[in-house]
């Protein structure tokens, strides 16, 4: 199995940044790509950005040019920078990895983290 833990929310000010963080640990074997997903009240859970172990990356069109997502050189971290920062943001972020079909496909992969609350209010 694998297992997600996300970290980094929180609450900001319109125009700020904030960096999510996402480790995976257990069988990271099965693990190709990774991504980020939110899911705002009201709303289905849709996809940010994903990326996979070779570094290629799709993002949603409302984040291009000011999200950024990137893995570590173990590819066991997945991050995901936040600039400019807009209300419609505010969501639970959830990290999700699986195999090579989630970046090429837009297809979610097996494993959840728990998420991770992002409020953009002024």
């Amino acid at each position: 199995q694998v297992q997600l833990v996300e970290s980094g929310g929180g609450l900001v000010q319109p125009g700020e940044s904030l960096r999510l963080s996402c480790a995976a640990s257990g069988s990271i074997s099965n693990i190709n790509d990774m991504a980020w997903y939110r899911q705002a009240p009201g709303k289905e859970r849709e996809l940010v950005a994903g990326i996979t172990s070779g570094g290629l990356t799709n993002y949603r069109y409302s984040v291009r040019g000011r999200f950024t997502i990137s893995r570590d050189n173990a590819k066991t971290t997945v991050y995901l920078q936040m600039n400019s920062l807009k209300p419609e943001d505010t969501a639970v972020y959830y990290c999700n990895a699986g195999g090579r079909g989630v970046v090429l496909y837009g297809r979610p992969g097996t494993y959840w983290g728990q998420g991770t609350q992002v409020t953009v209010s002024s």
